[in-house]
């Protein structure tokens, strides 16, 4: 979401600087902090280490943005609160943790975005300013007909996201599902005690994890994609992907998902296995062009980096160094995005 963020906010002609792995393909302007993106890295032993490295990098540039955009939590809130440079940090995870009570309580004044509504429930007392959805670039998937008699299950194999009522829809239906999701190691045991199993069916296809590319006909080609969630979802990215290539979704209502679906329009909002049985009846009802009609109208990156400008300058006009500021400047990063400040005709971000 951050590569999003920040190709759209190159593309609309602001200077921005992005802190992230050295593999990283960007069109920013690129301060790397590692080799290589942590997750492909089987090497790495301390993952914490290059984040502290990353933050130093930051601490030391801050100077030459008009606005920092932080995507790593709050690992920098000790930080950004002594420096009192503009910024904001957009939270990407739930919220509902004891041990977050304490932390955001002691740093309530930071300025807050949330990916949805309801992702903000748990934290009542904090400066949010705002939500700002997630979107994807317009073209990156386009709108297909659905063609492939299938059920789509895409995301992790975890208690949380339903991959065992998915497989249930489908048996029930008498319809195929094809599950895309990775295993990660905290989800191994779940994984070979509770679903293993369940994918001798010859109902169910397990692929494995996609690529980006691979997701086009995967969902592209589904009568619907399955999101039978159950934990307050921030917000649920493969639901908009789906909306993207005109497939229906039919979700649980948990978290984000009355946010993100337009009930009786691009899918339906379920409570139970029961209703999403009832729901598969109704897919014929939907029309695929009016679906991606209102991924178009909600949710693509530059709708998301138009949203989030607007925060940019009211976190510079409020600055104390606003005196310095002599256009708007969008930066922003894998934990914060910046930019250089040159002759500044359009924002820098970090």
């Amino acid at each position: 979401m951050v590569s999003y963020l920040t190709e759209e906010l190159v593309r609309q002609g602001h200077n921005v600087t992005l802190f992230a792995s050295g593999d990283s393909e960007t069109n920013a302007c690129l301060v790397p902090v590692c080799r290589q993106a942590l997750r492909l890295n089987k090497g790495i032993v301390d993952s914490f280490a290059p984040h502290i490295v990353e933050l130093q990098e930051v601490i030391e540039h801050a100077h030459e943005f008009d606005v920092l955009h932080f995507h790593n939590d709050y690992l920098h809130f000790p930080v950004s609160q002594i420096l009192k440079y503009p910024h904001l940090t957009t939270l990407h995870g739930r919220l509902d943790i004891a041990e977050l009570q304490p932390l955001y309580k002691k740093f309530a004044e930071m300025p807050l975005i949330s990916i949805s509504n309801n992702q903000r429930l748990p934290l009542k007392n904090v400066n949010w300013i705002g939500t700002v959805y997630h979107g994807l670039p317009i073209d990156d998937l386009k709108l297909q007909e659905g063609q492939g008699n299938y059920f789509a299950f895409l995301g992790r194999v975890s208690p949380e996201k339903g991959v065992d009522k998915s497989i249930d829809i489908a048996k029930r239906t008498g319809i195929k599902i094809k599950i895309a999701a990775k295993i990660d190691k905290a989800d191994q045991e779940f994984y070979e005690k509770e679903i293993a199993p369940l994918f001798d069916n010859p109902l169910v296809e397990y692929i494995g994890e996609i690529s980006e590319h691979e997701k086009q006909d995967f969902l592209g080609n589904a009568l619907a994609l399955l999101f039978p969630i159950n934990w307050p979802e921030p917000f649920g990215l493969v639901m908009i992907e789906a909306m993207a290539t005109g497939t229906p979704v039919i979700a649980f209502r948990s978290g984000s998902v009355p946010e993100v679906i337009d009930d009786g329009v691009t899918g339906f909002v379920v409570s139970t296995v029961d209703g999403a049985f009832e729901a598969v009846s109704k897919l014929e009802q939907l029309n695929r062009k009016k679906i991606r009609g209102v991924f178009e109208a909600r949710f693509t990156a530059e709708i998301m980096a138009k949203n989030y400008l607007r925060f940019y300058e009211t976190m510079i006009d409020k600055s104390p160094s606003k005196k310095n500021y002599r256009g708007i400047h969008d930066h922003h990063s894998e934990s914060f995005s910046s930019s250089p400040r040159k002759e500044i005709k359009q924002d820098d971000v970090a």
